[in-house]
């Protein structure tokens, strides 16, 4: 367990220096944004890209393994919705702390941190994590929050969410590289020099940009940020894990992948819907930081628990 704490603390020691360079002011938060936007846009999609343009749809797609995650997911996705309403909070607000509850830094971190940890073959099960995550509880949350102020659902969220899908660069470099893969294209040399040389920015970049965009938040309500972050970093992987290994028998390798990417701390992503719709930024940014703090432990923990599973 130790020898894997070693091997995860590198990556928790990269989101260190960024905070410490926010802290610090050595990078201010237009720096951050723009270093954001370039492992986003860039880094990230040329990675993604050329891992998806060297994999086949049914390497990737497994029903067993959706099911297993959605069912997982939704069931700690629900606990953390009743709890909200039973709190009488708003269904914008308990929408977004379950969000907090599910989302995991699945794209910046568990893409180059469990890849590397786990093996290239992970690679298949992070994006398939990635993508139900997107697809399903991304448009889910903004269904939520437009449907709760309009009053009822309309045409125009449902293009909202749509645009949004078409949009993400996440998404479009995988569906591109699964195009690729489909045609049987090979990788020209310098194509490939190209991506695996700007995708190797993908790593270093996104964890040095989570821990600058964490400088500036604060634990407020710590109790509720608290609360969130323990469903995301045991509840989550517990349930994915319950769902996985005996509700809908995953095989014991993408099963490993798939609790280990439930175990990641708060996604940045939800902080920057939530500032976007002014519902709960601060409870948002608390649940990010002190969730991607714990999880310098918890993270190891399980997956040294799965380790033996494959």
């Amino acid at each position: 367990m130790f020898a894997i704490f070693l091997q995860t603390l590198p990556f928790f020691l990269i989101i260190g220096l960024g905070y410490g360079a926010g802290r610090k002011g050595f990078f201010t938060d237009e720096a951050t944004a723009y270093l954001t936007k370039f492992v986003f846009y860039f880094a990230l999609s040329a990675m993604l890209f050329r891992f998806s343009a060297n994999l086949s749809m049914s390497e990737i797609f497994d029903w067993h393994f959706v099911m297993a995650y959605l069912w997982g997911t939704a069931f700690v996705y629900g606990l953390v919705t009743l709890v909200a309403l039973i709190r009488r909070l708003p269904a914008a607000e308990a929408a977004f702390e379950a969000q907090c509850g599910v989302i995991g830094n699945t794209g910046f971190m568990g893409v180059p941190m469990l890849t590397l940890l786990m093996g290239p073959a992970a690679i298949g099960p992070v994006m398939l994590v990635l993508a139900v995550d997107l697809i399903v509880f991304s448009s889910l949350i903004v269904i939520i929050v437009t449907g709760s102020r309009d009053g009822r659902m309309s045409v125009g969220i449902l293009r909202t969410v749509g645009l949004g899908l078409l949009e993400n660069p996440m998404i479009v470099s995988i569906s591109l590289g699964l195009a690729w893969s489909a045609l049987n294209l090979p990788i020209p040399d310098p194509m490939n020099a190209f991506l695996t040389t700007l995708g190797a920015a993908a790593t270093p970049g996104a964890l040095f940009a989570i821990g600058a965009s964490l400088a500036n938040k604060r634990a407020e309500r710590p109790v509720i940020a608290g609360w969130l972050s323990f469903n995301k970093l045991i509840v989550h992987p517990a349930m994915v894990a319950f769902s996985a290994l005996v509700l809908f028998p995953v095989d014991p390798y993408p099963a490993a992948v798939m609790i280990a990417a439930a175990s990641l701390p708060v996604a940045g992503n939800v902080y920057i819907l939530a500032e976007h719709y002014k519902v709960a930024p601060q409870r948002v940014s608390a649940s990010i930081l002190i969730s991607t703090a714990i999880a310098v432990v918890t993270v190891s923990l399980v997956i040294g628990w799965v380790t033996p599973l494959y």
